[in-house]
């Protein structure tokens, strides 16, 4: 930093900054991840069915691994690349000499900034991997037939739970989007209306009683909607020709 700063009255600023630098970089660790854990169960991994959810944990493991694997290949690319500059630094003189060092440099910050990045995906893929193993334990490792046919389900709840937060803001009637939604799923828009209707009242009553409705009340009445409707799909898609599941076109696992 003193190369770049060289005014005198910013002496005491760099020697200051200079001298937080390690506590900086070790409390700063921590921070290293693309996400809080509370954030990604909370906020990221937000699917309706615990089948949706192992595919999204998979999906997410997935993509942290590549991550970590093409960080670890940098790394190791650009430790390559320092031992080879420095070795022609040995040979080498005036501003070539010059360039080598400020390459050096350049390689080691990026290589640090690497190195901690790839350490904050580890802790990353070990936390969405205990995610995952707990809800293995609830729903067990899934065939892709079990996955298909859960399928109905979480479109079913997500169209309902995206019906009714649009109802809350529009004096209690579903929006035009969620209709479509609906629609396509082969749900009936009076009737889906009806339901998001009664659960209003239902707890408007609540409110009026001096109780509150409860988080557990919404999602135990999207699993009685799913349980009620989840076939309404597989129906209209095969009054329109098509084949909802081809067991055919699937695979399964080997222990």
């Amino acid at each position: 930093m003193s190369n770049i700063i060289k005014a005198n009255q910013y002496k005491e600023i760099t020697e200051k900054v200079s001298n937080h630098a390690e506590i900086v970089a070790r409390d700063s660790e921590i921070f290293q991840k693309s996400s809080s854990q509370f954030k990604t169960v909370a906020l990221d991994v937000t699917d309706l069915t615990a089948s949706e959810t192992a595919k999204h944990l998979l999906a997410s493991i997935l993509k942290t691994r590549a991550a970590l694997e093409e960080a670890s290949v940098a790394v190791r690319r650009k430790d390559v690349q320092i031992r080879r500059k420095e070795q022609e630094l040995l040979v080498a003189s005036g501003f070539d000499s010059e360039d080598l060092i400020i390459d050096i440099d350049e390689l080691k910050s990026e290589l640090v900034r690497t190195e901690a990045a790839a350490r904050g995906a580890i802790r990353k893929l070990a936390f969405l991997t205990t995610q995952y193993d707990q809800i293995v334990d609830i729903i067990g490792h899934q065939s892709e037939e079990e996955y298909e046919m859960d399928q109905a389900r979480h479109h079913v709840m997500t169209a309902f739970m995206q019906a009714l937060t649009a109802a809350r803001s529009r004096g209690g009637i579903i929006d035009e989007g969620n209709h479509i939604y609906l629609f396509q799923l082969g749900i009936n828009g009076a009737v889906a209306q009806a339901h998001v209707t009664s659960l209003l009242s239902q707890e408007s009553g609540l409110i009026a009683d001096g109780q509150a409705p409860s988080h557990e009340m919404v999602v135990n009445w999207l699993n009685s909607l799913a349980d009620q409707f989840a076939s309404c799909s597989l129906d209209y898609a095969q009054s329109r020709g098509l084949l909802p599941l081809d067991y055919s076109s699937m695979i399964e696992l080997e222990n």
